[in-house]
């Protein structure tokens, strides 16, 4: 039965079926590359600081939820404790991820040093942005929990939003640093009420003025820069090339800020087509400019792959809210109508470099779609406080920065060959996961009285058969009849 079933399990591989990838997926031994991966990692932490390390429990703990997430692509102890086969218990995961005294905010920066080193990163680019995560309206206990924006619908929802920075580098894209962010209520209401006074026609002057900023509450490009900062010091002999960024950075505070971090480098962001600009004296919106200026169709590469044609016109031309010259780059791929406008602020750059360098911000979009969709923090996330939040974060990123270690992974890039996805690696991850884990069933002294143990610590509550209240088995159905006595007032009634 057991030889029959691996062959189920190896056919389904080849025709690419990935049914039995959910539960039950059991938890053995972590594959090699995770062990690796987490020595690598305690063997940096000793060298950055002589008073920090991972005791031997606090690594087989990180190996195991490594693994767990690539199982069951949940940060979730439930599941957990269900895929180990009641070997570690709920209660035992989460102490471990609650009171233990792991070197939590140095993981991050330690494992970003430690892939690195690993693939000789000299230099990059930087990419900002965020992403939010969805809960539930009767939250209360989740950190920095606020309105946000829907896209989906328009309307609003209860969740949380994250800034990260992403390090593109020559062969791979890794996350390198994330922070929370929560909109100042005091602000939020002040809003609120100017916005209502403004329509009734009330002068600013006598509408109530801002309230001061509330250091605690941080704007989303100032997190931005202080990731950008934490960055340079943890690492400081990566040279970045360019910064790139959505339209909510394209402010002059943060552009040149964000320049001088590395010594005055390239930003590239975006703006508003409504955007002032000045030309031969002559104050104009950005679009009205490069109507009478139209662009010309090139031909770029997208992310240093496959070759476009877009349409493109630019000018070194003065920004009134930048008050200062900055390269404008007007651009349009093909089959579009309207002109997006790109912002940046070193000039002696060519306009095709520029618009290269700023295709590349799209890869951060990948990056949010794999950490979400396989690498845990997007399901069953709800881990309380500060504390359960970033470290969540934490470790499922710690998730992602593992894959690189994974043998064939290395390979390709090493190769210089295209890297895998998250997702078919991942998957591979299981099938090699399930496959160590019936090699080890199988070379066991006695296999037979294995599975009979298995078999009875399932049968013990660790897959639980719940009730249904879809069916009315061993609940009263009711009394689905007529009463004799009332069969006089029903033909009364019905006179």
């Amino acid at each position: 039965m057991l030889i029959k079933y691996v062959q189920i399990v190896l056919n389904s591989c080849k025709t690419n079926r990935t049914y039995f990838f959910g539960e039950p997926m059991f938890i053995s031994e972590p594959l090699p590359f995770v062990k690796n991966f987490i020595e690598e990692i305690d063997r940096s932490i000793r060298k950055y600081d002589e008073n920090l390390k991972l005791t031997s429990i606090q690594k087989t703990w990180l190996c195991f939820c490594i693994v767990a997430i690539y199982l069951t692509r949940t940060v979730c102890w439930a599941k957990y404790e269900r895929a180990c086969l009641g070997k570690r218990s709920l209660a035992a995961i989460s102490w471990m991820f609650r009171r233990s005294k792991i070197p939590w905010e140095k993981l991050l920066v330690i494992s970003t040093m430690v892939i690195i080193k690993r693939f000789g990163i000299t230099s990059g680019c930087l990419v900002i942005d965020e992403t939010d995560k969805k809960r539930s309206k009767s939250s209360k206990k989740i950190y920095k929990l606020h309105k946000i924006k829907d896209k989906t619908t328009g309307g609003y929802v209860m969740g949380q939003k994250l800034v990260f920075i992403v390090l593109v580098a020559k062969n791979i894209t890794i996350p390198v640093g994330f922070q929370f962010y929560m909109p100042d209520p005091k602000l939020k209401e002040w809003k609120k009420q100017d916005e209502k006074l403004k329509k009734k026609g009330v002068a600013k002057k006598n509408r109530p003025i801002m309230p001061d900023i509330d250091n605690n509450y941080p704007q989303i490009p100032d997190i931005a820069l202080t990731l950008m900062r934490e960055f340079k010091v943890n690492h400081p002999q990566i040279k970045i090339h360019c910064i790139d960024a959505d339209a909510l950075y394209g402010t002059k505070p943060f552009m040149d800020a964000a320049s001088k971090i590395f010594g005055g480098i390239q930003v590239i962001s975006q703006i508003k087509e409504t955007q002032n600009i000045v030309f031969r004296g002559r104050k104009m919106h950005v679009k009205e400019y490069f109507a009478s200026y139209p662009g010309v169709k090139q031909k770029v590469q997208i992310r240093g792959g496959e070759e476009t044609q877009v349409t493109v016109g630019s000018a070194r031309l003065r920004v009134c809210a930048h008050d200062k010259k900055r390269f404008v780059i007007a651009l349009k791929y093909e089959g579009e109508e309207d002109y997006r406008y790109i912002v940046a602020t070193d000039l002696s750059w060519r306009t095709l470099d520029i618009v290269e360098a700023y295709f590349l911000r799209w890869l951060i979009e990948v990056v949010f779609e794999d950490w979400k969709a396989s690498e845990g923090w997007n399901k069953l996330t709800k881990h309380v406080g500060e504390d359960g939040s970033r470290r969540g974060v934490i470790l499922s990123l710690l998730s992602d920065h593992c894959l690189f270690f994974h043998p064939d992974q290395q390979a390709f890039i090493d190769g210089n060959l295209p890297a895998c996805t998250v997702g078919s690696l991942t998957r591979q991850i299981r099938i090699e996961n399930f496959l160590q884990f019936i090699r080890e069933l199988i070379n066991c002294e006695n296999p037979g009285e294995k599975l009979d143990t298995l078999a009875e610590t399932l049968k013990k509550g660790i897959y639980n058969l719940l009730p249904s209240s879809k069916h009315m088995s061993g609940r009263c159905l009711g009394r689905l009849e007529p009463t004799p006595s009332l069969k006089n007032k029903n033909v009364a009634f019905a006179n």
